[in-house]
């Protein structure tokens, strides 16, 4: 049975990547249908309640230059705001959230339901409608037919899920939701390669079972900031976390289990996380070590339910509650749910163009874990990417494709399509070459404009960012000139540097290691640029300047090589002089340009200068 008329979109599934991408399709203008296993869970957070952290802090501003929904939602509902890395340079500078987790939900469900153009559905999508290679649709559990131009899949952990508790295990997407089945063995029989991964999660416990008074207090920065450029949220108030730690004596007592754990006895056959390891892991990887740092996260406002970050584990329930009984501050912690861990299918990610829509389907988008990635923040901005290139392909515009140099959502999706990834990917500020470019800070400097233009950020973000730009214009203009010896002196004095005999623009001062723009409050605090956001722009641009200079020089040497397309059907098996593992990695990555094609593992320097002599003939 075919019900409704046909959509533009379908999403299938309502985790973060899903919501990211229906909201931002259907904000766009087109048709969006979302198809969802169970609509009381969208917007979930599955595992730890905090968005951003070191580079994924970065990802979500990104997302909100852009215009789409995951920061204003996290603005919403935090509990407490703290810039990392403020010890380091601005290229390290990354926002965190602690979120109250059932709020989070909750305005998630409230910003799609009153989004023009987007349906929802309850029900579990079970195949896909292709025809000639080209998707038209989904087909459902209850034996319904859903039709559109294109589907974005956002799948999570949920095809063929696995849930790991001890030497125990059951079907299941996330614990108390059953599993997905179906899709993976039809994508399959369609050409598709497929494999699985692994994750987990810690215990959640009674916070009033927890003595934190033995704990370090976490609190958040004193004038906490926010996410979205449109700063429409102030945090008033603030939850504080909190640090304890494992010991020896808790190590022999998870070691007691190890002989029960999935992870060791052959159970779980797919890769965890690297970056992000369960304490068993841990404790095996690290033997020398004789302590692992425990946070300890409060879920929510109104909530007592607390979130051990760093306690991941799928050891036997008895085992769990034994050892986290001698951590300090647990002694007498009651549980209110165990942790586990959880397997399930994805698809290695070099299977996609850049615009994240499958080689092998036309019109069929994946976003999120299904290309496995690990992390919210990864996975909205995956959902944004496929939910906005769905929209121009059935438009029949260009598509949407952020470069290295762009933003960190163009790092991770160069590096999943040309790289792929065989365990959980997790962004990192290392990850991208040019970082000092793609700071938290000039997210929407670098990227509204490109989101008004494509129809997703709004007149509202436009009008900000254009205030904005005229300001730090017309703080250079001031900077660029000199106060007199008398004021400049004044300022070198209070912080003991030597004084000055002659005058000198303000932004040479400022570039000394030791004096800051805020030093010149007093002379220049009544000028309309006096703004935080812009002085902080402006500290930037003059304290760095010269290493921006030099990322700006490698960003135009990199984008000769981007602007070298190759074919889309380009034969590398008749180019001599290639190595024959160029030629099979070519022709299975099919690179569009030959930058990216100097990227995938194993193509040497003598590979690429083949390319370019072959392709200059």
């Amino acid at each position: 049975m075919v019900l409704d008329e046909k959509y533009d979109v379908i999403v299938v599934g309502g985790g973060h990547a899903g919501c990211e991408a229906s909201y931002c399709a259907a904000k766009m203008g087109a048709n969006v249908l979302l198809v969802t296993m169970n609509m009381q869970t969208i917007g979930q957070m599955s595992c730890n309640p905090a968005m951003g952290g070191v580079a994924k802090g970065q990802i979500v501003r990104e997302i909100d230059a852009l215009g789409g929904g995951s920061a204003v939602i996290t603005d919403k509902s935090m509990i407490q705001f703290r810039m990392l890395n403020k010890s380091k340079g601005p290229a390290m500078w990354s926002p965190r959230v602690q979120s109250d987790r059932m709020l989070f939900a909750q305005y998630w469900r409230e910003l799609l339901e009153e989004t023009k153009g987007l349906n929802m559905f309850q029900d579990m999508v079970t195949g896909l409608l292709v025809s000639d290679g080209t998707v038209s649709g989904v087909k459902t559990a209850l034996g319904l037919t859903f039709e559109a131009q294109t589907v974005v899949l956002t799948s999570g952990t949920f095809m063929n899920g696995l849930i790991h508790v001890g030497d125990q295990n059951f079907g299941g997407g996330r614990a108390g939701e059953r599993a997905s089945k179906g899709i993976t063995e039809e994508l399959i029989a369609l050409g598709f390669e497929a494999g699985r991964m692994k994750t987990g999660t810690p215990p959640r416990i009674d916070g009033r079972t927890i003595d934190f008074k033995t704990m370090e207090e976490q609190k958040g920065d004193e004038n906490p900031g926010q996410f979205s450029f449109l700063g429409e949220s102030a945090l008033k108030n603030q939850r504080s976390c909190w640090i304890t730690h494992t010991s020896q004596e808790v190590h022999d007592t998870l070691k007691k289990g190890f002989d029960r754990s999935p992870l060791f006895n052959g159970s779980i056959r797919g890769t965890g996380p690297r970056y992000c390891p369960s304490i068993e892991d841990k404790i095996d990887r690290f033997s020398e070590k004789n302590s692992h740092q425990i946070f300890v996260e409060p879920e929510g406002w109104n909530t007592v339910e607390v979130y051990v970050n760093g306690f991941s584990t799928s050891l036997p329930v008895e085992i769990q509650y034994e050892a986290l009984h001698k951590v300090k501050g647990f002694e007498q912690a009651k549980f209110f749910r165990p942790g586990y861990a959880i397997e399930y299918d994805y698809f290695p990610p070099t299977q996609l163009k850049s615009t994240l829509e499958t080689k092998l389907v036309a019109g069929l988008y994946f976003a999120g874990q299904i290309n496995g990635t690990t992390g919210y923040e990864e996975a909205a901005c995956q959902g944004l990417m496929a939910g906005v290139n769905a929209v121009l392909s059935v438009r029949g515009e260009q598509p949407f494709v952020l470069g290295r140099n762009d933003a960190y959502i163009g790092v991770l999706i160069d590096d999943l399509i040309t790289k792929g990834t065989e365990e959980p990917y997790r962004m990192f500020t290392s990850r991208a070459e040019y970082r000092l470019l793609l700071r938290q800070d000039n997210a929407d400097l670098r990227l509204t404009s490109l989101g008004y233009q494509i129809g997703l950020a709004g007149k509202d973000r436009k009008d900000l960012l254009d205030y904005k730009e005229n300001l730090i214009i017309k703080g250079r203009e001031s900077l660029d000139n000199s106060l007199s010896l008398k004021e400049v002196n004044t300022v070198l004095e209070a912080k003991s540097e030597r004084i000055a005999k002659e005058k000198t623009k303000t932004k040479k001062l400022i570039a000394r290691p030791n004096i800051s723009i805020m030093d010149f409050h007093k002379e220049y605090s009544k000028e309309p640029w006096w703004q935080n956001d812009v002085l902080e722009q402006l500290e930037i641009e003059i304290k760095y300047g010269g290493y921006i200079a030099r990322e700006k020089e490698n960003v135009a040497k990199m984008k000769r090589l981007d602007d070298k397309e190759i074919p889309e059907n380009f034969d590398y098996y008749k180019v001599k002089g290639l190595s024959f593992e160029g030629r099979d990695k070519l022709s299975a990555i099919r690179p569009a340009t030959i930058a990216q094609a100097g990227r995938i593992s194993g193509i040497s320097q003598s590979d690429i200068h083949v390319l370019l002599v072959y392709m200059g003939r």
